[in-house]
């Protein structure tokens, strides 16, 4: 049976398997912990039964199966106050088990605890099967932000979508009335 728990420092040097996908952005270890020290509430790892290493020369860690990773931002008079998710990663192997689905729920829980009007989150524009999923989860496209995520080797910036969910403290669900032009990285607050 599949555990979830609040992620541990241990884990950053425990869940390389999932966090070095090529569609998972990954960051430096400070910018983890930050997050862990500020809103470690919103940090969810799941765990194998047994939690141990399996592999043959190069260690398949069956520890993390997937991470969510989240906080809580924006201004309540406004009705901008909100979960934000920062980073989702499920290992391929354990992919389209419901995993991803669970974690959302459960950082849409905490979100709706904290009193959140919705929860936001960028995902790529090319990555359409986190969009769809997103989609099916009940995540609608609020804009595009143009070039959000820096490319390498040359290719261009890739633009984002900013997906947002409506929790139910925002009863007109005006959090998500989809903009009507893109936005730049440096439009957004």
């Amino acid at each position: 049976m599949t555990t979830l728990r609040a992620f541990t420092c241990d884990d950053l040097f425990r869940f390389n398997n999932i966090n070095l996908d090529p569609l998972t952005e990954t960051y430096g270890i400070p910018f983890y912990l930050q997050y862990l020290a500020h809103w470690p509430e919103y940090f969810i790892v799941a765990e194998a039964p047994g939690g141990e290493l399996m592999g043959y020369s190069a260690a398949v860690l069956m520890l993390c199966m997937f991470t969510v990773m989240g906080k809580a931002e924006g201004s309540v008079a406004r009705e901008e106050w909100h979960g934000h998710v920062t980073a989702l990663s499920v290992a391929p192997e354990f992919r389209r088990l419901g995993l991803a689905a669970k974690l959302m729920e459960l950082l849409e829980e905490i979100s709706e605890k904290k009193g959140g009007f919705f929860v936001d989150l960028f995902v790529r524009v090319s990555n359409q099967v986190a969009v769809n999923m997103y989609k099916q989860l009940g995540y609608s496209v609020y804009r595009t932000v143009l070039e959000y995520y820096s490319a390498s080797s040359g290719e261009p910036d890739e633009d984002a979508y900013d997906m947002r969910k409506a929790l139910s403290r925002d009863t007109e669900k005006k959090s998500i009335i989809p903009l009507p032009h893109p936005v730049r990285p440096e439009d957004i607050e």
